[in-house]
């Protein structure tokens, strides 16, 4: 009786899913991400307030677990969509490197409560739906290749596989010469054919299979090769000494919503908010559409069901990031995983909302998966996300450039926000010259994408900041 009533709650069979698929598809996307409650707290606890001061790591620790566990048993139970949350990596550079040094971290943080209250407003005006529901299928097929690409980029970058060659140059291997050199891209090498082999021959579980295999390879070459920790990244592939510990709330709750307007100054604070919203706005609407196109859940128009649910959840995990002092939360790309794994529902997300709910209290083991184990997920699932170029028109003029641009600026400027807005923008133009009606809401976004572009120009114009 329980199972059926799970069944109909989360509409698991009406999705052409099973309960054992998104139990493992939410086992497999906790594992993905991960990562961010290491790295979400050495960003954040990295920077310094406008007085010098600096956040504890291990605060911001059990603070970016319990916003990511709340956001995401949220967006389980009221968006049903196996979408999970946590702090976004980009909005949390903004917050301390944008935000921190102009004002008090309670400030920079009441700003990004701001930012959720206003991604709301949007949501449940219907305003944020229409801006969505204006934007052409096949840009949105383009989207959801894009985010494919950008989280294949992540993962090879992540595991080491690509490091930088000087200045924003890309080069292969962490070496540099083009060659691959060390233990660790060795391993991501062998959990990478592992897993195509497994998904290949529809084993189930492939991904989740081919993480373990990986994390308990690396840890047995970390114990008996000579390798330094840094070599493996942020997560080092080490049994902690200590797997237990109670978490520290004390950020919980440190915010002040409007303080940082008179520290910083109207217009600073203003263009952070600005910055902060619509950064918030876009990157979670594009990995929105790109996890529901890959899950097989957008219906024949493109459009999302339960979408104004979905924005809504969106907006309320933005303002609990500030809340949290965890920084604003997002719809996380790494989703792809567990979706990759056979995940359809919000049930998935009630699996990975609790792992994250355990991870307060066993930090040391949820940081034991290593960069080289799960990045190959991200590759995989970004060749699935990719499939859908093929569904675009490359022979219309109107859509090949916008569509083009669009995918490859997510990975190259490493951004979902800037491929959408050069693609939207792209779009008006190529459809203007054609002399073809654009859709008011697509005039509006571009004139904002256009002031995002220009705002440092303008700034230095206009001598704000």
């Amino acid at each position: 009786m329980a199972a059926a009533g799970i069944d109909r709650f989360f509409q698991v069979s009406a999705r052409g899913s099973t309960v054992p698929r998104e139990l493992r598809g939410g086992v497999t996307t906790f594992v993905a991400m991960a990562y961010i409650l290491l790295l979400n707290p050495i960003i954040l606890g990295g920077a310094s307030d406008v007085t010098g001061a600096q956040l504890s790591v291990p605060q911001l620790t059990a603070m970016t677990a319990l916003s990511a566990a709340i956001g995401t048993l949220l967006m389980g139970l009221v968006g049903n969509a196996p979408m999970a949350v946590a702090a976004g990596l980009g909005i949390n550079a903004v917050v301390a490197y944008q935000a921190a040094p102009h004002m008090l971290w309670s400030q920079a943080m009441g700003l990004v409560v701001l930012e959720g209250v206003i991604i709301i407003l949007l949501a449940v005006t219907g305003v944020r739906e229409l801006i969505m529901n204006a934007i052409p299928l096949a840009l949105k097929y383009a989207i959801t290749a894009g985010i494919g690409a950008f989280i294949a980029l992540i993962g090879m970058v992540d595991a080491g596989f690509i490091s930088g060659g000087g200045g924003t140059v890309l080069a292969l291997g962490p070496g540099g010469g083009g060659r691959l050199t060390g233990w660790p891209v060795l391993i991501f090498a062998f959990t990478l054919v592992l897993m195509v082999a497994l998904y290949v021959r529809r084993t189930p579980g492939a991904i989740l299979i081919a993480i373990v295999a990986g994390t308990v390879l690396t840890m047995i070459v970390n114990a008996f090769a000579d390798i330094k920790d840094e070599a493996w990244g942020l997560v080092v592939p080490k049994l902690p000494e200590g797997v237990l510990g109670l978490p520290d709330f004390h950020l919980f709750g440190q915010v002040d919503l409007f303080g940082g307007f008179g520290r910083a100054g109207f217009i600073t604070a203003l263009v952070v908010l600005f910055t902060l919203v619509l950064s918030g706005f876009f990157d979670a609407m594009g990995t929105i559409v790109g996890l529901s196109e890959e899950a097989g859940t957008v219906t024949e128009d493109g459009r999302v069901p339960g979408l104004g649910r979905i924005l809504t959840v969106d907006g309320v995990t933005a303002a609990l990031g500030g809340i949290t002092s965890s920084s604003a939360n997002t719809v996380f790309a790494e989703s792809a995983a567990g979706i990759g794994e056979g995940a359809r529902t919000g049930l998935a997300n009630i699996v990975t909302g609790l792992l994250f709910t355990l991870a307060l209290f066993f930090t040391p083991l949820a940081s034991l998966v290593p960069a080289q184990a799960a990045a190959p997920a991200l590759i995989v699932v970004g060749a699935l996300m990719m499939s859908q170029v093929g569904k675009i028109d490359w022979r219309d003029p109107e859509m090949v450039i916008p569509s083009f641009v669009t995918i490859v600026s997510m990975p190259f400027t490493y951004s979902i926000t800037n491929g959408i807005g050069l693609g939207v923008i792209a779009f008006t133009v190529a459809r203007t010259a054609l002399g073809r009606k654009v859709a008011w809401p697509l005039w509006v976004i571009s004139a904002i994408f256009l002031l995002y572009f220009f705002l440092d120009p303008l700034q230095r114009l206009f001598g704000i900041g």
